[in-house]
């Protein structure tokens, strides 16, 4: 398994990690069983960064690790998330809490979900625009101080944010979304702010939210209450014009000798040894062929083919809905 290493002299995990949420929430039907059994299967593969939130269910889904790892503490490094909050009365509504008071409340919920005594990374899920981010970094250290967090992280942070949260403690990783179809991360300076501040970046939907396999034909592939059918990169013309674009990968994995998915994996970990990504998946066979794109090296040349098919400006649609597109590169 190749690793790296997460921020200046920080630890160093599997350079691929698992994304669980998708196995609990969001993106149509549950298998425990199945779940549970990936989990592991990733785990007897080398695999060692695994990634939940107390908002993936919510709540279930770091249960869900949190049994699959039993037994197997070692094995795994167990990066969770606070900060976005859920009403039970309105699944889709969405609220951003960094007060201090609930980021100790909300590290004491996951400790206990997930069963074990010490959260290896704990991101800000998104940053709170009504407490300054001095705040909650500090509350967030504090939980390092009693040994209840190893290493903090910031999801979808602006780099004047990072600046800032940087100076109160190290700041270990930055998750982001980051893939062939989100380039973001490298035109709005947080992948330049990482790289001064010696963070890690780890990419979240590297494979495009399973659009980038080539899986997905028709907005009617997905299951009812899956997500991604309201979302606009999913919808109308957005669709077509971007299954056309991962057509044009299709074809030049198909030159390389690999799936789609991992070349867009590929592309990913292309990106620097700073860069780390987390795909997630439900099934072993999925798991697998993710970590095949470990054996994929690509050229430069290769890296500006694909560059010149699928150029940063070319996806139809924002990556989320409005209200959520507020909580992002705060």
């Amino acid at each position: 398994m190749q690793t790296r290493i997460l921020g200046n002299n920080g630890p160093r995990v599997s350079a691929l990690g698992l994304g669980c949420m998708g196995m609990s929430d969001f993106y149509g039907g549950r298998d425990d069983a199945e779940s549970i059994a990936t989990i592991q299967h990733a785990l007897d593969r080398g695999v060692s960064l695994l990634d939940t939130a107390d908002m993936y269910g919510p709540h279930v889904n770091e249960e869900l690790v949190g049994k699959a790892i039993k037994g197997r503490r070692e094995q795994a490094f167990i990066a969770t998330k606070f900060g976005i909050v859920r009403d039970p009365a309105n699944p889709v509504a969405r609220g951003v809490n960094g007060r201090p008071e609930y980021v100790r409340a909300a590290c004491e919920g996951s400790l206990k979900r997930l069963g074990i005594e010490t959260i290896d990374l704990y991101y800000q899920h998104r940053v709170d625009p009504n407490v300054p981010i001095e705040e909650t970094v500090g509350a967030m250290a504090e939980l390092v101080r009693a040994g209840k967090v190893r290493h903090l992280g910031l999801s979808e942070a602006s780099s004047a944010t990072l600046e800032r949260a940087s100076k109160v403690h190290p700041i270990a990783a930055l998750q982001s979304e980051y893939s062939l179809w989100t380039r973001d991360p490298e035109h709005n300076g947080v992948l330049d702010a990482c790289r001064r501040l010696g963070i890690a970046f780890v990419a979240y939907s590297p494979l495009g939210r399973g659009f980038l396999t080539g899986a997905i034909r028709s907005p009617d592939d997905f299951e009812a209450d899956d997500y991604r059918r309201s979302s606009p990169r999913f919808q109308g013309d957005n669709f077509a014009r971007n299954l056309a674009l991962v057509d044009k990968v299709h074809a030049i994995a198909a030159d390389k000798g690999c799936s789609p998915a991992q070349l867009a994996l590929a592309w990913v970990l292309a990106q620097g040894e700073d860069v780390l990504a987390i795909p997630g998946t439900k099934k072993r066979s999925r798991l697998d062929e993710n970590l095949g794109a470990l054996d994929v090296a690509l050229t430069k040349q290769e890296l500006a083919v694909i560059d010149a098919v699928f150029p940063p400006d070319a996806v139809a649609g924002e990556r989320y809905a409005a209200a959520s597109m507020a909580h992002v590169n705060r």
